[in-house]
């Protein structure tokens, strides 16, 4: 009975050294979950265009406390249609996102040398981009991304969806051939025909060489959204056209676009091999 009496002391005493924190972050959401130790890793969690402040509702509750036993710090970051934040998903300042995660890493029990970005869909997109325009971020997780970036969402889709230093980021914009696809819902039909404008690929492409990190990304084959295989294909090929110096792996993972949120073990496993055990540096 003693033991016991003490196991569950022991338990809420280790439980009641984590801490929620919700951070004063201009134009972004954020909240930040800790554990008990020091020199926490930082993971930062960037949902999709359901917006919000997908990382830190109940139903990722169960993946964000593994991160915290795994003895990860976490930070769930909205980015629009989150209090304090734009309405849209549009002219997302990537500045204002780095802000946030520098306050974030600034906490005493954060390693801010160990900075981790996991984002799905659209904040696939936005993980990269934040690991190739800042040198600090020394891993990304992309879930479903693009391989360019996309206009902003709205009603014309002529704007940039990213902002970064104040300027629009060049994108792929919606041509004549994707308003068939459009009217029809056909999302994926869409992303296809603007995909069409080989010119205008080019200029929004992400340019993912320049992160100073291993990269994990994982596509859906049968993905409905967008042609993420093939996406994630090209970003490949741009790896080892320059020659990369740090880890990459793809995953295509069976199924549609949700399909590789079930692989979280396979996130988890990349993490701490890649990232949280080994230093930040590139291949030999």
């Amino acid at each position: 009975m003693k033991f016991l009496l003490l196991s569950l002391f022991l338990y809420s005493f280790h439980f009641s050294l984590r801490a929620q924190t919700v951070l004063e972050t201009p134009q972004a959401n954020s909240i930040l979950y800790t554990g008990p130790g020091d020199d926490q890793p930082l993971i930062v969690g960037l949902g999709g265009s359901e917006g919000r402040n997908a990382w830190a509702s109940d139903h990722w509750k169960t993946t964000r406390d593994r991160f915290l036993e795994s003895g990860y710090a976490f930070l769930a970051i909205g980015y629009f249609g989150a209090p304090g934040t734009p309405d849209t998903l549009n002219r997302i300042s990537l500045n204002a996102i780095h802000d946030a995660i520098l306050k974030a890493a600034g906490n005493q029990k954060i390693n801010k040398k160990k900075i981790a970005i996991i984002g799905g869909s659209r904040g696939g997109d936005l993980a990269l981009l934040l690991g190739s325009y800042f040198s600090d971020i020394t891993c990304v997780v992309a879930i479903v991304p693009s391989h360019v970036t996309f206009p902003g969402h709205t009603g014309h889709f002529s704007t940039a969806a990213w902002t970064y230093n104040g300027k629009e980021l060049p994108y792929v914009p919606v041509n004549e051939a994707a308003v068939p696809a459009l009217m029809k819902r056909d999302l994926r039909g869409a992303f296809e025909a603007m995909l069409k404008d080989s010119a205008a690929e080019q200029l929004a492409m992400i340019p993912v060489e320049r992160i100073k990190g291993p990269v994990l990304l994982l596509s859906a084959t049968e993905d409905e959204i967008c042609p993420s295989t093939l996406m994630c294909e090209k970003m490949e090929d741009r790896f080892r056209q320059h020659q990369f110096p740090y880890r990459t792996e793809h995953i295509a993972v069976q199924g549609g676009h949700a399909a590789p949120l079930t692989r979280f073990d396979t996130v988890f496993a990349f993490l701490d091999k890649y990232f949280k055990a080994s230093p930040s540096r590139p291949r030999r």
